[in-house]
């Protein structure tokens, strides 16, 4: 019975969003930090006349405990013609406890599914599904070790390596991935490398927190899980092979050690660039060798292991690189190797090479604020790694103690999360989603979602991982270049646009849909893999985009059925978990 009562939910949240004349409350469906930002927001089909409060209504005792003035009004035209929103703001409450939103419209009352507020609310309540939902997607089913610790390499003859561990990638896919989309240059993704130094990173920023809920140990061992695998994946040639493919087959040994192309035509190009995977993986296996702990290798192994390929990558990355140049990515994945590096070993060659990789990204910045991919007038932006040229540059900082490179640094930081707020705030924007500048048909235009039409010629889908990943830019870098006693340490503008990000994600977005599985209201369709994987509790699915058919990604689509094509709104994806992971530690580090 849970199956049809979910797709009623989700067709009644559609009806709503697509114009059943009554209000309707959007707010995250989980819960608010006590000390940041809180605001939901209202939508009605006619604007309002008069002076509108709302109430926040403790949902034991049903008593109002703080009224506000709905601000507006707004409007989307772009996704909702004729639909006018206001904001709730209730950021100055304090009070712990579980409440909803409440509005009286033409004499009739409305309320905003139940939500906590409390301490440290977000990392609280989901941290642990967070760190379950990794556990389950771990490739460690007889089936999958059986093949994987003999694995063959595309065109490799008989020659096999043990790739055994990783996570499968996606609610829909048992492949593993360092990165993918590798042939279009511009867009490659981090994944298995970026979940492992986010596991670190978070353990590493609220120590206390996670002994305190007894998960510290638990989110350890993920970590080590991790670095085991990229260990595995590290060639005795010190390049890391890429992608361990399934093709989709139920069949566990029909799986290789890949390169992969467009409609998964895939290759012999399996050695990972800085950009694609190489670089993040050298990142987390340095950082986490700190730890001296050892996993399946020992912490002296994981270091060895990251001096070897990064040596390696200084000769042969642009041999990696499908079209032969360094671009952005390869300088913010190279910044976050060579940065761990140094703080691993205070040697002077990764000093080096970190000034270098940041002057890189110090140069790209653009006179608009936005960074340039390429070496001409491509605007940078990422489906979900948007926020990690800050990360590595604010990471780079921990260890930077030259003026003139601090000072170069955080321009380009204070930048770059300048251009974030300005870009966000330019139309009326009631959801504060983060919108971006890209290159469409030879010209820069602003958006809300990324474009259809892009260099993958196929790939385009929801962008839960980048919202994440800028709220994260936003808490780490805001420190730095904009701090503040209150809002999480940063500045008023970036904790709201911190917040609104996740809270998208959460539920207050015009579907009203929780895209964390097992919380909320509303949640997308379960989804089945093979091995017995699949959606778990904690994962987060990609999410809303542009129109389907739009090529510049405007207008706005949520879709549970597509003719198999579902998964760009459905699927759950490890860089969504990891980048919300780094996100709420950043909220609740002290």
């Amino acid at each position: 019975m849970k199956f049809p009562a979910i797709l009623l939910s989700v067709a009644f949240s559609i009806l709503s969003f697509m114009g059943i004349a009554q209000p309707v409350i959007y707010a995250n469906q989980i819960g608010f930090d006590t000390k940041g930002s809180k605001i939901a927001v209202v939508s009605v089909d006619t604007k309002l006349t008069k002076k509108t409060v709302f109430n926040l209504v403790n949902a034991v005792t049903n008593k109002a405990e703080f009224t506000g003035v709905l601000s507006g009004p707004q409007n989307i035209d772009e996704w909702t013609p004729g639909k006018t929103y206001y904001q709730a703001n209730f950021s100055s409450f304090k009070n712990t406890g579980k409440y909803s939103v409440q509005v009286i419209i033409a004499g009739k009352a409305y309320k905003s599914f139940p939500f906590k507020i409390d301490e440290d609310a977000l990392a609280k309540l989901t941290l642990s599904s967070i760190i379950h939902y990794y556990n389950k997607q771990r490739a460690n089913t007889p089936q999958e070790l059986a093949a994987d610790e003999h694995m063959r390499l595309q065109g490799g003859g008989d020659k096999t390596v043990d790739m055994r561990g990783g996570w499968c990638d996606a609610s829909g896919d048992v492949s593993k991935y360092f990165s993918h989309l590798a042939y279009a240059n511009f867009m490659s993704p981090q994944q298995t490398p970026l979940v492992t130094w986010s596991m670190v990173s978070a353990s590493e920023a609220i120590p206390g927190l996670l002994k305190k809920w007894n998960i510290k140990d638990s989110l350890d061992n993920e970590a080590l899980y991790g670095a085991d695998y990229m260990m595995r994946a590290l060639s005795k040639d010190d390049y890391f092979y890429m992608i361990v493919f399934s093709y989709f087959n139920k069949d566990p040994n029909a799986r290789r050690i890949v390169g992969l192309r467009a409609n998964s035509v895939t290759t012999d190009e399996y050695q990972c660039a800085f950009r694609e995977g190489g670089g993040m993986a050298i990142a987390a296996l340095a950082r986490i060798s700190r730890w001296k702990k050892n996993g399946g290798y020992t912490s002296q192994q994981y270091l060895d292991g990251a001096k070897r390929a990064f040596a390696h990558l200084l000769i042969n990355n642009t041999k990696y690189d499908d079209d032969g140049k360094e671009n952005i990515i390869d300088d913010y994945c190279a910044l976050m190797a060579a940065t761990e590096l140094w703080i691993a070993t205070d040697s002077p060659l990764y000093r080096d090479e970190a000034r270098k990789r940041a002057q890189n990204l110090n140069k790209r910045m653009s006179a608009e604020g936005y960074f340039i991919a390429n070496d001409a007038n491509r605007p940078y932006w990422h489906a979900s790694d948007a926020g990690l040229p800050v990360v590595a540059l604010s990471r780079y900082l921990t260890k930077e103690k030259d003026e003139a490179q601090r000072t170069a640094a955080l321009s380009t930081i204070k930048k770059a999360l300048d251009y974030n707020l300005a870009v966000t705030s330019k139309v009326s924007n009631p959801f504060g989603y983060a919108r971006q500048s890209f290159l469409y048909k030879g010209a820069v235009k602003d958006g809300f979602f990324i474009p259809h039409d892009n260099e993958t010629g196929w790939w385009w889908q929801g962008e839960d991982a980048r919202l994440s990943s800028l709220a994260t830019a936003a808490l780490v870098g805001g420190k730095l270049v904009y701090p503040d006693k209150g809002n999480w340490g940063v500045k008023d503008q970036l904790a709201v646009f911190a917040s609104q990000q996740l809270s998208w994600t959460l539920g207050c977005n015009p579907y009203s849909m929780c895209f964390m599985y097992g919380f909320g209201k509303n949640n997308v369709p379960y989804m089945h893999s093979n091995f017995g994987h699949g959606s778990e509790k904690g994962g987060i699915s990609n999410g809303i985009t542009g129109k389907k058919d739009n090529g510049d990604g405007s207008g706005i689509d949520y879709k549970t059925e597509d003719n198999g094509n579902e998964w760009r709104w459905t699927e759950q994806w490890i860089p969504h978990a990891a980048w919300f992971l780094q996100a709420i530690s950043a909220m609740a580090e002290k």
